[in-house]
């Protein structure tokens, strides 16, 4: 102990010869250039000052945050600052190295550390950053994506770091190593599925993140799922304005060392926490470059970052991250997830850039630190200043103006292709080997929708469709030669299988298919078991849709401040962004999406998604991360027992239209009692309904003509139909309607009016240029008169009635918006995770304020049921005429 404090009051003196020696080199300390310095113009001998020496390299010491924090530091009336020049640490013996007090030293490409650790043992200083920890946290450039920082100065071996971690009970990802270069075959099983991959026996859905074991290597990707468009994200160093891209790819790689760990969904966004000492800790956040591989830059070209509060348990999270890593700078990555903080990449020594208030914060921690440390072994009269703890945050007022506190949405679907449904009764021996490979038997069906598995079903259909042409099937396959075409066209629209857009179900039927009252083969006839196979196609999202669902959200920012009005162009206000983008911009955007399990909804979402927070790029990406399953808690689950009802309603409001004569008063009533303007308009037209739903026949009797010929001509059939579509399957599209919507006794089948409506609307939208029906425009006039009475009342004809089927279907969403509304008024005071931090925030005007939306994107049923409880459910104080105002 005596020999070290005779070092340290010997090191004031070395330190001046160090300057006298240097200032004859050419080579000069941080305070500037000392060849204009007179020796009678360094400090005294006598003077007792603290050295602080900087040991790195000339691109991290004389970067701006570091001149910063070093012109602050000397500031301190007893520390004086020495850098030492990358020359010297470069060529020169560490015994020539300037001798100091307390050494701040840290790795970066090129940095000799083993040096740094020989002069450490050479003069033994007071350390700020522990040397021979950084061997596992190997510094290198600093590039952010959702959390996984890519080359965010990243460790040399990822294990390392999640070890450590581990070690102290700090929460990470899910993870398992893949190391191919281990001899231990054990090490290096992987086994790849469509949607899954399985390392060393651990299973990882997708989304998954897979990593290389190198921090060298920055290529980070991220696998999707099928049922989300399937792909990767492919991150890397940033290249002007791009972190990352999306590929269509959706193998992992099979050559190299991978870390595998779950996907975090963090809603697009990334935390960034600087450490200094364990006591203090700065977080930035921005937006994820793997969202979109977009980069936000500021008007000088630097990323766009926001100053956060962290929570108490993340403050927790930080100071154990600075003990265990023995890294009083030290930066870390976090990822923010289903309401738990997880940290992934730990990056050793960081400053925050661009941030006076850190800047002297930092200095002011640092310097009192050391001279807490040295003072009183140099014997310098210094004491430790006064400190108040952070003063609490107080809620900004807005003046008399009303502050926009929460925004809540339910959207549905956009633009869909027409739903369809195809069933057929197979016997084929290959259709029962498909049947019992994915477990048939055990529930008596099986739902197949893995592009793999409808793969299996194509091939199936192309086999046997291949034997009929070589006339060597069974007769009854050539009876079903119509339907095995069907399915193989279906199966091959698009050239590929993507997303939630066709699915096969196959059921088993012990004795055959019921053929209801006409059966040919006698009653007790015995048959062999058959599976009827389920086609179901369409439905999903058309390009048009998707273009409908990011204009709409566009148009949606107007909802927030600054968004109000329309430009002299016509265009709405919030489409310039001037308040929901830098709302959310600033990370003061509380904004959740949620979808039901469709497809359609899905893309919906997250188009919707897109264009609300000025996206780029594929969807699928957004999809990912930005919108959150509906399904997984009842939020969109309807009630048994509001199917019952409804189908009583249905089957009166069946009866109503089956009367051939034009609506009596009393008619009118018993279909409108609840007397809505929009089906009095509708009745007016439609006023006889069988006669009505005779014309609707005739006129799609007339279109089945016309793409029959158009599918015969030579001039026509290669024409192209819209998503893919051929006059075949038109053609099939609407046989289908026209045999199902008249009944064999003479009546129509009105559950069939809404997809007629569909149907000619979608036709009318999309292939109107190439179908040439001059009718077309008539029978969508029909058809949407007559959607206007059955859609509506399929929910209930009386108030009652709509009340019981609307409260079944939607009671889960309206509880949860009413928490949605609650909660900002009980709003408990810690809650930060969506808050600037005010005393860091400069450049933004209103930090205090804070927004939470919550949207949520469902089909047409959850929309009607919701309109009637607000309308009829006494939940506003005022009326239905002047709701529908």
């Amino acid at each position: 102990m005596s020999c070290y404090c005779s070092h340290r009051h010997s090191s004031h003196l070395a330190y001046l010869t160090c300057i006298r020696a240097y200032k004859s080199l050419g080579v000069y300390p941080h305070l500037g250039d000392l060849s204009e310095v007179g020796d009678d113009d360094l400090p005294g001998e006598e003077g007792k000052q603290v050295v602080v020496g900087v040991c790195a390299m000339a691109k991290k010491s004389q970067s701006k945050p570091m001149k910063e924090i070093l012109t602050r530091l000397e500031e301190f009336e007893y520390i004086k600052m020495v850098v030492f020049p990358e020359e010297v640490i470069l060529k020169k013996p560490v015994e020539e190295w300037p001798v100091c007090d307390c050494l701040i030293s840290f790795h970066s490409k090129g940095f000799p550390l083993d040096k740094a650790i020989q002069y450490a043992n050479l003069h033994n200083p007071f350390i700020i950053n522990n040397l021979h920890m950084q061997y596992d946290i190997q510094v290198n450039t600093t590039l952010s994506w959702q959390g996984y920082f890519v080359g965010a100065k990243g460790t040399k071996d990822r294990r390392k770091v999640y070890a450590i971690l581990e070690k102290e009970g700090i929460e990470i990802p899910r993870y398992a190593v893949l190391d191919r270069d281990s001899p231990d075959p054990n090490h290096h099983e992987l086994v790849e599925s469509e949607d899954h991959v399985e390392v060393n026996g651990v299973v990882f859905n997708k989304p998954f993140v897979e990593k290389p074991v190198s921090a060298e290597d920055h290529n980070i990707y991220i696998y999707y799922p099928t049922s989300a468009g399937g792909g990767s994200q492919r991150l890397f160093r940033k290249i002007g304005s791009r972190s990352s891209v999306y590929s269509p790819e959706s193998r992992v790689r099979k050559t190299g060392s991978f870390i595998y760990e779950d996907f975090m969904p963090t809603d697009g966004t990334d935390v960034k926490v600087y450490t200094v000492g364990p006591d203090y800790a700065h977080a930035e956040a921005r937006k994820s470059p793997a969202l979109d591989g977009k980069v936000e830059r500021d008007s000088e070209g630097k990323e766009i970052r926001y100053p956060v509060i962290l929570s108490n348990d993340e403050k927790l999270i930080s100071r154990k991250v600075c003990l265990a890593f023995k890294q009083t700078v030290c930066g870390f990555d976090l990822l923010r997830a289903s309401g738990k903080s997880f940290v992934c990449d730990v990056n050793g020594f960081s400053f925050v850039k661009n941030s006076n208030k850190y800047y002297d914060d930092c200095a002011k921690i640092l310097g009192n630190m050391i001279l807490r440390e040295l003072a009183p072994t140099l014997h310098i009269p210094w004491s430790v200043p006064f400190q108040l703890d952070d003063p609490p945050i107080v809620p900004t007022t807005f003046g008399k103006m009303m502050e926009l506190r929460c925004v809540v949405a339910v959207i549905r679907h956009g633009d869909r292709t027409p739903k369809q449904k195809m069933k057929v009764e197979v016997r084929h021996p290959k259709f029962f080997e498909i049947f019992e490979k994915y477990n048939g038997y055990k529930d008596g069906h099986v739902k197949l929708k893995r592009p793999k598995q409808l793969q299996e079903i194509l091939d199936i259909a192309r086999s046997l469709l291949n034997e009929i042409q070589h006339r060597a099937a069974d007769p009854e396959i050539e009876e079903k030669q119509g339907k095995l075409e069907q399915l193989k066209s279906v199966l091959e629209m698009y050239g590929h299988f993507s997303g939630i857009n066709r699915k096969v179900q196959m059921k088993y039927q012990p004795k055959g298919r019921p053929r209801g009252s006409s059966s040919d083969d006698g009653k007790d006839a015995p048959k062999e078991p058959s599976l009827v196979l389920i086609l179901k196609w369409g439905g999903e999202l058309t390009p048009a849709g998707r273009i409908q669902a990011e204009e709409l959200g566009r148009i949606f920012r107007c909802m927030y401040p600054g968004g109000q009005g329309r430009h002299l162009s016509g265009e709405y206000a919030g489409t310039q962004g001037l308040g929901l983008l830098r709302l959310h911009s600033t990370f003061r955007h509380d904004l959740k999406i949620y979808a039901s399990d469709e497809g359609r909804v899905q893309m919906t979402a997250a188009a919707f998604a897109k264009g609300l927070l000025a996206l780029e790029g594929e969807l699928t990406p957004i999809l990912v991360q930005m919108v959150k399953s509906a399904n997984t808690n009842g939020l969109l689950d309807n009630d048994c027992e509001s199917s019952k009802y409804q189908n009583v309603a249905k089957a009166r409001l069946h009866e109503l239209m089956q009367q051939d004569r034009e609506f009596t008063p009393e008619d009118r009533k018993k279909i409108n009692p609840c007397n809505a303007i929009s089906i009095n308009l509708a009745v007016d037209f439609v006023k006889n309904p069988v006669k009505c739903c005779e014309h609707m026949q005739d006129l799609i009797q007339k279109l089945m003509n016309i793409v029959r010929i158009k599918k015969d001509d030579p001039k026509t059939k290669d024409a192209i139909l819209y998503h893919g579509e051929t006059w075949e399957l038109m053609g099939r599209r609407w046989g289908k309607i026209e045999k199902d919507f008249a009944t064999k006794n003479k009546m129509f089948d009105i559950s069939k009016i809404p997809d007629i409506y569909d149907c000619i609307k979608y036709d009318l939208q999309h292939n109107q240029h190439t179908l040439q029906f001059e009718q077309a425009e008539e029978l969508y006039i029909y058809a949407k008169y007559l959607a206007d009475i059955v859609i509506p009342q399929e929910y209930g004809l009386t108030k009652e009635e709509k009340l019981t089927i609307g409260q079944g279907i939607c009671t889960p969403l309206l509880k949860k918006i009413r928490a949605d509304l609650q909660r900002n008024i009980e709003e408990s005071g810690d809650e930060t995770v969506n808050r600037l931090n005010p005393r860091y925030s400069h450049g933004v005007s209103s930090p205090g304020r804070h927004v939470r939306t919550r949207l949520y994107f469902t089909s047409e049923s959850h929309v009607h049921s919701l309109l009637t409880v607000l309308r009829y459910g006494g939940l506003l104080d005022v009326s239905y005429e002047q709701l529908t105002l």
